[in-house]
């Protein structure tokens, strides 16, 4: 299922007739809508010179977590560490931000630009332990493709 949807992700990625956000938007939408387990998908990206993750476009339930500092949640932990994070179950997990109650798993997996990791791509599911390494695969090719853009 995931491989169906390159071609379509490198076609929002390659439309001029939009801007940068609304490519990521679009992104966000056709992840969200068309992978049954995938229940929020947003990207952060470094907040300028601070330590800290800002909420760029996402497609979801709204969240408060607009800031993550460094260090703080998957995410903040993926910012420091440069590397993917699979959490097959949230409750396991000592240093996780709620964002819903509903919320089961998540994944978060870096972009990079020129080397540098400047944001990330972050989802969360309501299905208890759905990620594989084909999805880890899959979100590191639109990470890729988005970079194109940055």
């Amino acid at each position: 299922m995931l491989t169906t949807l390159r071609p379509k992700v490198t076609a929002i990625i390659g439309n001029d007739q939009k801007s940068n956000t609304e490519k990521m938007q679009a992104i966000c939408e056709l992840l969200k809508e068309n992978v049954p387990y995938y229940n929020w998908v947003g990207f952060y990206f470094k907040n300028g010179d601070k330590d800290e993750l800002k909420l760029g476009p996402y497609a979801g339930a709204p969240t408060d977590h607009t800031i993550i500092p460094f260090g703080k949640g998957i995410c903040g932990q993926v910012a420091v560490s440069n590397k993917n994070f699979v959490v097959p179950d949230v409750q396991a997990q000592d240093n996780y931000i709620a964002c819903s109650i509903t919320v089961k798993a998540e994944i978060v997996v870096p972009l990079f630009l020129n080397g540098e990791n400047i944001g990330q791509i972050d989802i969360d599911s309501d299905t208890p332990d759905p990620f594989s390494p084909e999805d880890e695969r899959f979100l590191e090719y639109v990470n890729q493709e988005v970079a194109k853009i940055l």
